[in-house]
């Protein structure tokens, strides 16, 4: 068998395809795409485990445009679900830029405006639904989708869909679609709840891995800082932005509090052009800020995990991790910003001392130990404020307790009270105390004998 790679014109698309993926700038089909692509185009159902930047995304778009092939009917005849906003508008700008040759109508669906232009386009006319759950199951309630022409079904990034919470609604949409129809999934990482869901979902899957599961792309290179408290992160992160070799940057927080915070810090500082997107901020804010860091317009876009997937932007050079995330899953989503397209990128992450053990587990899952760099001397290293030590002892005291419900940590021990010592003059006056609460005990037994 020959290692030459295949050309995206050994699959079985059509020349419309075949023009759009070369227009498009892709020469050679990514390993998940070699692999995916036709298995998908020959009907199987494919479970499909690869990490974020692997062009998975081009993987089943290309067979749902050539088994779709066409516009016909009303009614849309695959669905494509993803568990954010961000993500549903990166796989529709992926398939109308490899569908662009052809009359397919590909409409998409999710929250954070309003249904009545969603709803106009699929009265219209649709092929291809692209869609958040909630948002499609809000809109097929009000009768507008018909799913009963539904021929293939794709959930992408299902590990995510189900840290969210999305299962009740995918069931929902399984119970009013065709049992007959194509299925693909695909995951960046493969738990037991992943394993599950595909014996639910899919039937005698060909399975696709393309890396060990919850692996990192090898593009990029990461590298961590144990870091004492908040100000000490906020001044290591304004020294690494002073360094010209970080130019377009991701910044992620784990709270909307911290990310508007680092936003604050560094405006104030004069790093550049610098965005902040997260849950409270408006749709349109959150596309234009998108659209501004992807143009090249923006240097640094601050974001909570909101933005972990579902940008495509192929020439971050650093991803920051302001904060560890706490579903270790995300960290791999969040890296993935960068080292895309077979660029070279840089993770940088920060570990306050109850983050330690959270990735210390993130290590476990990526099977790998991320190299340890020392704080440079120029950085000020203020001390940690004794709030915010203790909040640090009891988060640890929290997770060793969960590890081991019999641990009893500082926070959990009965301590005596200490002694007090007695001075001179406070022994005087306990004395003179103790003879005038004995001249009232004698008053008291004296009147008791007199009523006698």
């Amino acid at each position: 068998m020959s290692n030459e790679a295949l050309g995206f014109d050994s699959f079985k698309l059509n020349k419309q395809l075949l023009d759009a993926v070369a227009e498009s700038g892709y020469s050679t089909p990514t390993p998940i795409q070699e692999k995916a692509i036709p298995l998908a185009l020959a009907g199987h159902d494919v479970l499909g485990i690869a990490q974020t930047g692997t062009g998975k995304t081009a993987a089943y778009i290309l067979p749902v445009l050539m088994k779709t092939k066409y516009a016909q009917g009303k009614h849309a005849r695959a669905l494509i679900l993803a568990p954010t906003r961000e993500l549903v508008m990166q796989i529709e700008e992926v398939a109308r830029q490899l569908g662009k040759n052809t009359d397919l109508r590909i409409v998409s669906l999710y929250g954070g405006l309003g249904p009545k232009t969603q709803i106009e386009s699929i009265e219209a006319g649709v092929d291809i639904l692209i869609s958040t759950p909630g948002r499609f199951m809000d809109i097929y309630r009000k009768g507008i989708i018909y799913p009963k022409d539904f021929k293939t079904m794709v959930l992408d990034e299902a590990d995510k869909m189900m840290d969210m919470g999305f299962m009740p609604q995918i069931r929902s949409i399984l119970e009013v679609i065709p049992s007959k129809r194509q299925n693909l999934l695909f995951s960046a990482t493969f738990s037991s709840r992943i394993e599950n869901l595909a014996a639910e979902f899919l039937e005698f899957p060909e399975r696709v891995e393309v890396a060990p599961s919850a692996t990192t792309a090898e593009t990029i290179g990461q590298v961590k800082y144990f870091v004492p408290n908040i100000k000490t992160k906020i001044n290591l992160l304004a020294h690494l932005l002073g360094n010209e070799e970080i130019n377009r940057t991701m910044i992620f927080t784990r709270s909307r509090k911290n990310a508007e915070a680092v936003y604050s810090f560094l405006e104030r500082k004069n790093f550049g052009e610098i965005r902040v997107i997260h849950a409270n901020k408006g749709q349109n804010t959150r596309i234009n800020s998108m659209e501004d860091f992807k143009g090249g317009e923006v240097r640094i876009l601050v974001a909570t995990d909101v933005a972990s997937r579902g940008l495509d932007v192929s020439l971050v050079s650093h991803v920051i991790n302001f904060d560890v995330p706490l579903i270790y899953e995300d960290y791999v989503h969040r890296i993935g910003r960068t080292g895309r397209a077979e660029n070279e990128g840089k993770a940088i992450t920060f570990i306050n001392p109850a983050e330690q053990y959270h990735f210390e587990r993130i290590e476990e899952l990526i099977r790998m130990k991320v190299e340890e760099l020392q704080i440079p001397d120029t950085v000020d290293i203020p001390a940690t404020p004794f709030e915010e030590k203790q909040a640090y002892a009891r988060e640890l005291d929290r997770l060793k307790q969960r590890d081991n419900p019999d641990y009893k940590g500082a926070f959990h021990e009965k301590k005596e009270k200490p002694k007090k010592n007695i001075g001179k003059g406070e022994k005087v006056k306990a004395k003179k105390q103790g003879k005038k609460t004995n001249r009232n005990q004698l008053k008291t037994k004296n009147q008791k004998n007199k009523g006698k």
